[in-house]
């Protein structure tokens, strides 16, 4: 592969040897992390050409750094950062210490309420809920797509455009299906394409509320749409969640109190995380209240697709006849997470409010991707992964169910869910549930737990338990070994 020419500040007036100064620049280098143990520095010849040295300045330097235990060589692998350089002091008037920029250097405010990233290591089994097998995705056809749009794209869709709601065929793609599919009266104009729904969800808090204004929030949800609330200046409101989705009939006393609400937002098709639906009842009054008061609501539809029994439910912006709905989409979980695909439905100038917001932090999307999906949209591709997935899913379900009755019936209360992609189980009494997941981790296994998703972050008898993302046998593997744990658990 070829490298980087590697830069190093050298001063020809200083009266420090060059070769004491490269000395100087690479120790400093290793101490602020710059270069890390095993990183391969340049050979003694490519360096000295770079620098425009003589190759026996370079070898001095070299010498002294190995003689220091800064570096080492290695026969085949050429001169190699040690792995654990020496950390001494360095004489001879040169530097004493370097800087480390491995701390920042100011004072760093942050308000954000969200745990750190799990890392999933090789071998372990994924049994958190809402995510989907990548491993079903349609990646040959992606590619041939996605090289068709470069190819015939070119400059368009490589370089700087002005279409900064998304690429025109594939927020007409989207209209098409949310017209077709979720009954919304939509157009092209009425959809903004972003990197994921959350993105949507973080301009519409931008594009909405200002500091002290208030957002009604479940108060089990979603913590990084609620923390999005909160960085743009918002007060949260929560409200009981239970068997038949958000209990509604809190909201009139809590916009009689407060003046200052600016939006609800809700994850009515498949309540996240407990997956039940919305009654139509508490749907009706939510749009009634929405209007009446000229608040927005915020529809999260993450999963809209993965419904097993009966019809999907129509999106509250199918209903939508006051313009108060922002309905926020994703094909996060159709395709892959990691290709970054959202969008948002709303009025066009509530679109084009969004649109201001989005270029601040992300001036366009990814116009290849964009066109590749639309033509994947286009000729129908999707819907019929759709299918495949969705049928796929749909055994997976049952094949939890059974794992955890088989399992664990005498320790979770389950209902299968109609749709969604996880299962939100009641775990009894006896059980610490927090350790329980920490016994699960250490066995190769990982769920969530419903601290995860509690508004006051109290430890929950609940989990939530996905189906998606394994096989039926990596299932039945799973919950064995969470049933393991659970007998780990009360022994200790």
């Amino acid at each position: 592969m070829p490298r980087w020419s590697f830069t190093l500040a050298l001063d020809r007036t200083e009266r420090i040897p060059l070769y004491i100064q490269i000395v100087n620049a690479i120790a400093g280098d290793i101490r602020r992390g710059r270069i890390r143990p095993g990183n391969a520095l340049p050979g003694t010849r490519t360096l000295a050409a770079q620098l425009g040295l003589h190759r026996k300045t370079v070898i001095a330097a070299y010498d002294e750094l190995v003689s220091e235990g800064w570096i080492v060589t290695v026969p085949g692998h050429g001169t190699l950062v040690a792995e654990r350089p020496l950390d001494i002091e360095v004489t001879r008037g040169r530097i004493a210490s370097a800087p480390s920029a491995m701390t920042p250097g100011y004072g760093v405010q942050s308000h954000v309420n969200l745990p750190p990233p799990f890392e999933i290591t090789p071998g372990m089994l994924d049994l958190r809920g809402g995510y989907p097998d990548v491993r079903l995705a349609p990646m040959t056809l992606l590619g041939r797509s996605y090289r068709r749009a470069l190819r015939i794209g070119g400059r368009a869709v490589l370089g700087y455009t002005h279409r900064k709601e998304g690429h025109p065929r594939l927020r007409a793609a989207l209209a098409a299906m949310l017209s077709s599919m979720r009954g919304l009266a939509v157009g092209p104009e009425h959809i903004l394409v972003t990197r994921g729904a959350l993105m949507g969800i973080n301009l519409a808090a931008r594009a909405l509320v200002a500091p002290g204004d208030a957002v009604v929030v479940e108060r089990l949800g979603y913590r990084p749409a609620w923390e999005a609330f909160r960085s743009a200046g918002a007060r949260l409101l929560p409200i009981r969640v239970d068997q038949h989705g958000a209990v509604i009939d809190q909201l009139p006393g809590i916009l009689d109190r407060d003046s200052r609400v600016r939006a609800v937002y809700v994850t009515p098709h498949h309540q996240f995380p407990t997956v039940v639906g919305l009654a139509a009842e508490r749907r009706a009054l939510l749009l009634d209240l929405a209007i009446k008061k000229r608040i927005a609501i915020i529809e999260d539809d993450y999963d809209h697709e993965f419904q097993y029994e009966g019809p999907p439910h129509l999106p509250l912006a199918s209903q939508d006849r006051g313009g108060v709905v922002i309905y926020v989409g994703t094909l996060s979980k159709v395709l892959a997470p990691g290709l970054r695909l959202g969008y948002v439905a709303a009025p066009p100038d509530m679109i084009a409010q969004l649109t201001l917001h989005r270029m601040i932090v992300d001036s366009q999307g990814d116009q290849v991707l964009e066109a590749a999906v639309a033509e994947l949209l286009e000729d129908g591709e999707i819907q019929r992964h759709v299918l495949r997935a969705r049928t796929v899913y749909a055994r997976r379900r049952e094949a939890l169910g059974q794992a955890l009755g088989r399992e664990l019936g005498g320790v979770l209360q389950f209902r299968l869910p109609a749709g969604g992609m996880a299962i939100w189980a009641a775990v009894t009494a006896e059980v610490d549930v927090d350790r329980w997941r920490q016994l699960a981790i250490a066995r190769g296994v990982v769920f969530e737990t419903g601290r995860s998703f509690d508004f006051d972050d109290r430890p929950l008898r609940h989990v939530r338990l996905g189906f998606a993302a394994q096989t039926e046998s990596e299932i039945a593997e799973g919950v064995r070994r969470i049933a393991a744990a659970i007998t780990e658990t009360r022994r200790s």
